[in-house]
């Protein structure tokens, strides 16, 4: 019952992507009466409330994350406390990435608090590098 219901909610989301592609629904509500907004996936949620636009930038500024958080951890190398610190922060959102595949929580403005921690990470761990990099000297003039 529970997997028939899955599948119901991916072919109504497939189905208002399809017809919303660029800018999605929004957050107010499924603009007829036989779809429904609601889906167990971040990203096939992001795409309905959103569109491919949303979901595109959002995998863009993850992506840059991701650089960001890579590059970071190179440079932290030499600093077993800020890299573990860094690596923790980074797999935590390779989790909730991950677990969106089938999940919405991350998402969902119905758990705000599941959303906000989510960003927290993110803030966090650019925090960190922030943190433990040593800045580059400032040119005098």
């Amino acid at each position: 019952m529970a997997t028939q219901m899955r599948f119901g909610e991916y072919k109504d989301a497939l189905t208002l992507i399809s017809r919303y592609p660029w800018f999605g629904v929004g957050f107010s509500g499924a603009p007829s009466i036989d779809l429904y907004i609601g889906v167990s996936s971040v990203y096939l949620l992001m795409a309905e409330n959103m569109g491919l636009v949303g979901l595109g930038s959002f995998l863009l500024i993850m992506l840059l994350y991701f650089v960001h958080g890579w590059r970071a951890r190179r440079a932290l190398a030499s600093n077993p406390e800020g890299e573990a610190i860094l690596l923790g922060l980074l797999a935590a959102i390779v989790g909730a990435m991950v677990g969106g595949v089938f999940d919405h929580y991350f998402f969902n403005l119905d758990f705000p608090h599941s959303v906000s921690l989510f960003w927290l990470y993110v803030a966090l761990t650019i925090a960190t590098t922030k943190v433990y990099l040593p800045s580059p000297e400032q040119p005098r003039g």
